[in-house]
């Protein structure tokens, strides 16, 4: 089994990049989305923590930005709760999926948690600023301010770049992407 990794900038189009693979992808956003509304005893353990901010079941996404915003070490306290279970689901992700070729992880702190990082092929998704920039400003409850408290607990780019086996230009054009990937995943089932 060989495990890929993808990795870039916030709204580089990693999710669209992982999907063109059309092999199980462990999206790890949409992980902890279930957990806030799923996991009551996560809930729990937010609440224990940030009173001020997590109140209700299940955990809106309204009062965790409230929480990060207020004050930058709140990120820590919620990552402390998160990212064990997270690391749970992906030991089940894999454990169901034993018997695939590829799996594919789009993590987006898989370089900088070092619980997440065991033999990873790295992909990295390369789009210019200006592009991401605008993409980031159309989605829905975008937040300036919480995106760039995000970058900062992030690795720069241009480590993550040097980290990486691979690296995939996104332009944004879905056909480009979709044959850049085709590409790419045959240079890697080569080399296995």
């Amino acid at each position: 089994m060989i495990k890929i990794g993808i990795i870039g900038d916030i709204g580089s189009g990693k999710s669209f990049v992982a999907r063109q693979f059309g092999y199980p992808v462990f999206d790890a956003d949409k992980e902890v989305t279930k957990i806030y509304k799923k996991d009551k005893n996560c809930f729990n353990k937010l609440k224990k923590k940030l009173p001020k901010y997590i109140t209700d079941f299940p955990v809106k996404k309204k009062q965790l930005k409230t929480a990060v915003l207020k004050d930058r070490k709140n990120i820590k306290k919620i990552e402390k709760i998160i990212h064990p279970k997270v690391k749970k689901n992906i030991k089940k992700f894999i454990q169901i999926n034993k018997k695939k070729r590829l799996l594919i992880f789009d993590i987006p702190l898989l370089l900088e948690k070092k619980s997440f990082k065991k033999n990873y092929i790295l992909i990295f998704v390369d789009a210019k600023q200006k592009d991401i920039k605008k993409r980031l400003e159309k989605r829905k409850g975008f937040n300036k301010k919480i995106f760039n408290t995000l970058k900062k607990s992030q690795l720069p780019l241009e480590i993550k770049k040097k980290k990486s086996n691979y690296l995939i230009k996104n332009d944004f054009n879905k056909l480009n992407l979709k044959k850049r990937v085709k590409i790419l995943i045959k240079k890697i089932l080569n080399k296995q």
